[in-house]
Parts: structure tokens; C-alpha cells; sequence
């Protein structure tokens, strides 16, 4: 299992971020796919079509998400945790981005995810 930690910055203030990763309409607008999510402390999601599912552990509005994401049959045992920090930027949001617990077999598919996807399109969304 291996570890992740990156900054991001998104052209916009915390409060509009916070709101585009955890609100259900947002969330499908940015990612241009389906999406369930509930801003609920231990509700299920599920992003891009289910490419992308787990559960709410901590939500602290404009502050932080901490959540469990889950990958493939043994999922519940061993759940990978994203923390997503806010930070206010002079150019909008900085957003300090960790994953623990990934799989080796799955560790540069997500980091490259969580840059040419995730971020890409969340950045995309705001730089409109």
C-alpha cells in the first residue's frame, strides 16, 4: 500500500469549491458524468459512473472532507482515506490533496487521476 500528498490550486474561493465536491447537481455539472451524494458524515457516494465510490467520514464546510474510498472486492476491509484540506489562495483555493492506503497495483492510475482528472476538470469548471 503507498501514500499520495498534493496541492492544487482552483481558480475560486473555498466556499464554491467546497460546495462543487460535495453537492450532488455540482458534482455531475464539473465531472460531466453521474453522480450520488449526500453532505452527510457517514453516507455512501459515488462519482464518475462509479469509477469512484466510498463514504463521508468528516465534512467541516470550506475546511476539510475526509473520506473512504473503496476499490474492488475487499473494499470495506481496506478502505483508502482522501483528506481534502482548503486553504484560501491569492488565485482562489488551494487544496491539499492526501490518499493513504492505496494498492501498489492501483497507485499510478489514482495519482494520475487525481491530477489529469479530478483536478483537471474541477480547475476546468472554474477557470470558465
Amino acid at each position: 500500500m503507498k501514500d499520495f500528498k498534493k496541492y492544487y490550486v482552483i481558480p475560486a474561493p473555498p466556499e464554491d469549491v467546497y460546495l462543487a465536491l460535495t453537492n450532488e447537481a455540482t458534482m455531475m455539472l464539473w465531472t460531466g458524468d453521474q453522480a450520488t451524494f449526500k453532505a452527510e458524515v457517514g453516507a455512501e457516494f459515488s462519482m464518475w459512473d462509479g469509477s469512484i465510490v466510498g463514504k463521508n467520514i468528516t465534512l467541516e464546510p470550506n475546511k476539510k472532507i475526509v473520506q473512504e474510498w473503496f476499490f474492488g472486492e475487499e473494499a470495506t476491509d481496506n478502505p483508502s482515506i482522501v483528506t481534502i484540506k482548503f486553504h484560501i489562495h491569492n488565485q482562489g483555493t488551494s487544496l491539499e490533496v492526501s490518499q493513504t492506503n492505496i494498492p501498489d497495483e492501483e497507485f499510478d492510475e489514482i495519482v494520475a487521476g487525481w491530477t489529469n482528472n479530478y483536478m483537471a476538470e474541477l480547475y476546468e469548471f472554474y477557470d470558465e
